[in-house]
Order: C-alpha cells, then structure tokens, then sequence
C-alpha cells in the first residue's frame, strides 16, 4: 500500500489541532480529517429553543470541536483538565509542554492577562476557604472569552490550511491495521488513505465509535468516572470578591453524609447558562466573554459528584447519559429550579421563577423539580456543598439561587497508552478528551504536542 500521507489526524479538536501545528513545522505531510465543518460554516439550527437533533451537531463537531464556542479557559494546572500527570512523571517537563501550548495560543492572538497570578490574594483565599472545610486549589488561568475563543481558532485554521491538508465533513469509518502496525483510515465514503503514523483525536462526540473501534482491535479498555450534577446561577456581586481575583474558583468539598468529593467547574463570571447537545441528550453547560457589553449580571458554576463504580458496572457514559435523559423526559430539555423551592419539596413554576431576584439567562429551560431527576445521594452532597460555599460566599445558599439540570461529563473510556500516547496497536495515538486522558483545552492540546513530538522522533 502506497503512503498518501506521513501523518493522519482524526479529529479537528484542539489536540489534533496542536499535533497539527507542531509535525507541519517539521515539514511533515499531514492529512486532518473532521467529520464536523469549518469553523465559519459551524452553526446551530434550534428553533424557538428546542434542539433539531441534527445529525452531526454543529456546536459540538466541526473545527475547534466542543470548546470552539466555550468561554475558553486555559487553565495551566496538571490538578485540571485531564490526566498527563500520569504519563508525564517529570512535573518540570509537563509545566513546559503548558508554556509551549500557551506560548501557540498567544501567538494567534489570546489576551494576556492572566487570573489567579496574586500570590497574597490566592493565599488568603485558601485561608478562608479551609475555614470552612473547602479546599481551595489555585490554578493559573488565561481566559480568552467565547468571542476570542472563536478568532484564536479562525487564525490557527488560517495558518494550517497552508500546510497540511484539511477534509471536512470526512467520517472515518475504520481505523486500519496490519501485523499490529496501524496503515491509514477509511472513510464512511469508501474513500481509504494510508499513513505510518495516526493520531486519533476523536473528541467525546467520537466517543462512541472510538469505544467501538477500540474493541474491534482488541485494545484494552478501562473506565473513567461519571460526573453528574447541576448548574449553579447566583447574583455576580455574590461571588465577585473571588472572581475578581482569581476569575475561576477551584473548589474541592467531601459532603459529610456520603463523604462523596463534590467540586465545582467552568465557572463564568457575568456569564450565561447554555444548552449542549449529546447525541440527542440535551445537558446543561456556561460560558462568558471578555467584552463587558456582552456580560450578564449572573455568575454559573456547575456543581459535580465524581463517582467511580465498581465491577461489575462498565458503562458509567450510559449511566450519565440515563440520567441526563430524565430531565429531557419531564422538561422536554434542561429543568431549572429556584433553591428554596426544592428545599421545600415544590416544583418550580413559571410564576414562582418570575418572583425570584436571580433572572434565568438560559430562557429554553423548563421550571421543574430535580428532585425526580438526580439520585438521592447526588442531590444530598451538591446541597451539602452549597451549605458550604455560602459560608464563604454568603448568598450562595440563597432560595433564590438557580439551579439548571442535568450538567453531566462524559469522560471517554480510556485506552492502555505509553508515556508517549501510543496504543497497543504501533504507531497509533489516542489524544485529547475523546481518549478519556483530558478534560480541557490546555490538556488536550498538550496532549496533541506529546504525540506529535513522538511522531517527529520516529520519521525524522
């Protein structure tokens, strides 16, 4: 079989973008396949707020994947977003691969400023938040904001499209191998290109078919933990002494009943609430932008139970999704309901939300209970942790705090790597959020670079 490339990258997401950037600088011949479309060309079609169920979402696929239309931060912790600490023992060597990702994003145009840099400040706050027994990990983070989210991607695409080769709307039906040694991809089309070296970066709407492709080639599988919980909309002045300084709160919190750890995540000052579509299961998530004259009056967080289930359970994705699913069944969408109705054992209605203080910037969502939604034991901790929080941030546990749900992570089934991200098959890369290792920009556009940098070792 001739070689047409020496490089195929499944998946336009940021870590098949990243690998992009760094094997073309070395003059390799790469081909991007993205069954999404151009970054220009990605819209959504919802009508009066109900999802059209289209069969290739064009918020989640397509050019920058899932975070092209997020509030993008980039978060420079090896604590966040994913897992390459296990991969990377060396924390000198992962700090670096950060600094090389974000000296790429400052280069096509991030903001520099950076959040969570005051050391006094981010003491003090871990003083306060240990009072309470929350702990409070400090992480530095760049945030570009949806709208520069967008033109960061639109100049990287710019640059790529130049010197590699891009196909959209390109669904890759089989990942193909031979004597253990991978020799390109096929296409649904029929279409077959060959290379020595894939990178599959499938993001989690790839999930599925990675998961199956994976058990076609006998590659052994492990499960990632399920988090589900809820969306939390409260005044911005509430939390705005933390936020000015810090922008996004890292806060960890094992709720006494269960002793179930509960954190909080993306949240998004003077920010919205958004809808994000799974495969049909309409979930719950937020986003901010820079620009002021963009900005709402609200701060959201989501509030997530991690759990890891125990044999003989494997499909924690399909748990998620079930629960996600009840939500969708009673409100036809995400439900959202004021505290202090649920509290006290009443489903929120159109009335009582319009009597709150904290107007709903997600209006396609459906007053309701989420009480007949999340499992006890879910629904217990995320209160425990509002209890706390509001102790360091009184009026977080107020009746009038929102609470939109379901807002679940799917995290993708994980695949036996090297240090390198190399799977069992030689030569073939798993990177970036839909190989179940990361769970955010900077992770996975690092992870991106590590394979990338493996790829550039061995043919050149």
């Amino acid at each position: 079989m001739s070689k047409d490339y020496e490089v195929i990258i499944i998946g336009a997401g940021p870590a098949g973008i990243f690998a992009a950037l760094s094997l073309v600088e070395k003059g390799l011949n790469v081909l991007i396949l993205e069954k999404g479309a151009p970054l220009e060309e990605r819209s959504c079609p919802r009508k009066e707020g109900y999802c059209s169920n289209c069969s290739c979402c064009g918020v989640l696929n397509g050019w920058g994947g899932a975070g092209a239309f997020s509030d993008g931060k980039l978060t420079f912790s090896p604590e966040f977003g994913g897992n390459l600490k296990q991969f990377i023992d060396d924390e000198k060597e992962l700090q670096e691969l950060f600094q090389q990702v974000d000296k790429i994003f400052l280069e096509h145009g991030a903001p520099a400023e950076i959040y969570g840099a005051d050391d006094a400040a981010v003491r003090e706050l871990r003083r306060r938040a240990s009072a309470v027994d929350i702990e409070f990990i400090p992480a530095p983070i760049r945030h570009l904001g949806t709208e520069n989210c967008y033109r960061v991607l639109q100049d990287i695409s710019t640059t790529l499209q130049n010197k590699c080769i891009i196909r959209f709307r390109s669904m890759v039906q089989q990942i193909l191998v031979e004597n253990e040694m991978v020799t390109g991809v096929k296409l649904e089309s029929g279409e077959i290109f060959s290379a020595p070296c894939v990178i599959c970066g499938p993001g989690r709407q790839g999930t599925p078919w990675f998961l199956q492709e994976s058990q076609r080639l006998g590659l052994t599988i492990q499960n990632n933990p399920v988090d589900i919980g809820v969306r939390v909309e409260i005044p911005a002045w509430v939390m705005e002494d933390i936020t000015s300084k810090v922008y996004e709160s890292k806060f960890h919190y094992y709720a006494p009943f269960f002793d179930d750890k509960v954190r909080t995540f993306c949240m998004n000052p003077y920010g919205q609430v958004v809808l994000e579509n799974s495969e049909g299961v309409i979930t719950v998530n937020g986003h901010s932008y820079r620009d002021k004259l963009r900005h709402s009056e609200n701060t959201n967080f989501a509030l997530l139970v991690s759990k890891n289930f125990t044999e003989p359970f494997r499909e924690p994705i399909r748990y998620g999704r079930y629960i996600a699913s009840l939500a969708n069944m009673l409100g036809g969408g995400v439900l959202v309901q004021r505290l202090g109705d649920l509290l006290a054992g009443k489903r929120t209605t159109g009335e009582r939300l319009a009597k709150g203080i904290v107007k709903p910037t997600l209006q396609e969502a459906t007053p309701g209970d989420l009480s007949l939604v999340l499992p006890y034991r879910y629904l217990r901790s995320i209160l425990e942790m509002l209890e706390a929080l509001d102790r360091l941030a009184p009026g977080v546990y107020s009746r009038n705090t929102l609470l939109y749900g379901v807002e679940v992570k799917f995290y993708s089934h994980r695949l036996e790597l090297s240090t390198s991200l190399e799977t069992e098959v030689e030569n073939l890369f798993a990177v970036g959020d839909g190989a179940g290792i990361t769970r955010g920009l900077v992770q996975a556009s690092a992870s991106g670079l590590l394979a990338a940098g493996e790829i550039i070792r061995r043919l050149r």
